[in-house]
């Protein structure tokens, strides 16, 4: 199907220029202890969208000239990327109701494997299948973890999706949990599983590259939470996968990241690596971030199940922050109680991350579907209905949903607008700009790979000149968008929606979403998504999960890779 609203960078920089050069950056011929000129004000008046009179200009340029001044200052200060800012965003608004009570992981029980190391159709196994298989000892970690390395050295060039192995660390860790199972301790469902990290998370003493040459040999003396949680959830980390530079895309330092459906192709981003190697059967789950897109849009391209949570719900100590009132971590696999496991090990407050939120993940695959009220954004399945080729894929999912006894209610979602379409683009260039400062100010930005008009360089630039009371104006209309949206699906847990249905308005408002397969289209997948209340991502999950029971299209990979398509 038509991808619908993709993630358009030259949009987004329309809006940005629009922003135009701040009147807080007016270094340029400030004449030195003055004011700025009257003729620079004008003509910054003018690109920003003010219509000051020349006794009002006149008054501003002593304070201008203070502000540059003060700016030069700040940009002065020794901050690194990793620097955060005293300014929050809180995607739970007063007297929304979350989840209460204990944490609790009660998963469904695995269909049986008796697959060997040797055995082609491992790489395609469900975490749940294989967590099953390591604790009743029909495999060890250490040979699933061979074996995901094997195919990691493989096929990772092939699909440039691999930047670094981590392969000294994943045998400990591989070896560490068979002493554990051979000695009766179980760590839980991730207990000796291999799986891969997108390149913006940090692993102590190896190299974390954020996809970008500037940082290609940066090492950490630290390891970010998620990987930490992880490693303490008996997991073992085979390798750092490609991300577009700096989150944006596909495009990395080292090349164009492969789909593996279409291997010409690029496998969609930023998420570029954790997609394309789920695909491919050469990890068994992945850990994504997204921004804007980032999990779902190449969880579409690629056929993998992704979830993004609630903003907050997974804390970010240790990865690169792009957009920080926007970016979130969220766990990529090849099916959806996979995607449950992976949260329930990362999800809460590390005490570090002042935006993790402090409320219980519980998960249950028995929950009756009846007890879950789930929305259906019908116009979005009526736009979808219009493609010869996708119509039926869609149609069918509403059929199922329906056959399996959910009563789909009709949620009208806010229509976004002009104000509400600009927000994302103008946060996204602001933030990042702040995050990207150094690399800006130390000339660094040349050295990216993208270079074009919607690539980062020229987005930090126009970003950087944004005014900061229009952030800020930016900021107050996204709470209106965060109230609007929240008595949309007041009467729901979840909805429904081809993918990218809301992908925008809930990246702004932070609810999480699930997206999962659907169909095959032309040899390639087509995707569903199913999109829950803030903090309810269980619920998503369940309906989500439901439906792949009711369906086969999870167990459809490249028969490239070892698949059966």
């Amino acid at each position: 199907m038509n991808e619908k609203r993709p993630i358009d960078r030259r949009t987004m920089l329309k809006t940005l220029a629009g922003a135009g050069a701040s009147c807080l950056t007016l270094a340029a011929g400030a004449q030195e202890g003055g004011g700025v000129p009257a003729s620079e004000i004008d003509s910054l008046d003018r690109a920003v969208g003010r219509a000051y009179t020349e006794p009002e200009r006149a008054l501003m340029a002593r304070g201008m000239a203070e502000n540059r001044a003060a700016l030069q200052a700040l940009r002065a200060f020794p901050l690194t990327e990793t620097s955060e800012p005293s300014l929050l965003f809180q995607p739970i608004l007063p007297g929304t109701a979350l989840p209460t009570g204990k944490p609790c992981m009660k998963l469904s029980k695995p269909g049986r494997r008796t697959h060997t190391a040797a055995d082609g159709e491992l790489a395609y196994a469900s975490v749940m299948q294989l967590s099953e298989m390591i604790r009743t000892r029909k495999i060890s970690s250490v040979e699933l973890t061979a074996f995901y390395l094997d195919r990691l050295r493989k096929h990772g060039d092939e699909l440039h999706c691999v930047i670094n192995l981590t392969e000294a660390l994943a045998m400990r860790q591989a070896e560490r949990a068979d002493r554990e199972t051979m000695g009766g301790k179980w760590r839980g469902p991730l207990h000796g599983i291999p799986w891969g990290a997108k390149d913006l998370l940090a692993v102590k003493k190896y190299p974390t590259t954020w996809g970008a040459a500037p940082y290609a040999e940066q090492v950490t003396t630290y390891t970010a939470t998620v990987a930490e949680r992880l490693d303490a959830a008996g997991a073992v980390l085979c390798a750092k996968l490609s991300l577009g530079e700096l989150a944006m895309g596909d495009v990395w330092f080292g090349g164009l990241t492969r789909n593996p459906w279409q291997p010409n192709k690029g496998s969609s981003g930023s998420s570029a690596g954790p997609a394309s190697a789920l695909a491919a059967g050469l990890v068994a789950f992945a850990i994504g971030s997204e921004t804007l897109g980032s999990i779902v849009s190449p969880s579409v391209r690629c056929g993998v199940t992704g979830l993004r949570p609630t903003y907050g719900r997974v804390p970010r100590t240790g990865a690169m922050a792009l957009s920080r009132s926007m970016d979130k971590l969220g766990p990529m696999a090849r099916c959806v109680e996979d995607c449950a496991a992976v949260l329930g090990a990362i999800c809460g407050p590390d005490g570090s991350d002042q935006t993790a939120i402090a409320a219980p993940f519980r998960w249950d695959a028995s929950v009756p579907l009846k007890e879950l009220r789930v929305g259906i954004d019908e116009a979005s399945f009526a736009e979808v209905a219009k493609d010869a080729a996708d119509g039926p894929v869609y149609a069918a999912v509403i059929e199922t949903l329906r056959r399996l006894g959910v009563k789909l209610v009709p949620v009208k979602l806010p229509a976004m607008g002009p104000a509400y379409d600009a927000l994302a683009g103008l946060i996204i260039g602001c933030e990042g700009a702040a995050a990207f400062e150094r690399l800006n100010s130390d000339g660094k930005l040349s050295k990216l790979a993208q270079q074009g008009e919607n690539s980062w360089p020229n987005i930090f630039r126009v970003g950087s000149l944004a005014p900061a009371a229009d952030y800020i104006t930016a900021m107050r209309i996204r709470r209106n968008l965060q109230v609007e949206f929240e008595k949309a699906v007041a009467d729901v847990d979840c909805y429904v929606t081809p993918p990218y249905g809301s992908l925008v308005a809930t990246n702004l408002t932070g609810h999480p979403t699930v997206i999962t397969r659907c169909g095959m289209v032309n040899g390639l997948p087509r995707m569903v998504e199913f999109t829950g209340r803030l903090c309810r991502e269980d619920a998503a999950l369940r309906v989500a999960l439901a439906y792949e029971q009711a369906t086969e299209w999870h167990k459809q990979w490249p028969k490239r890779f070892g698949g059966t398509v």
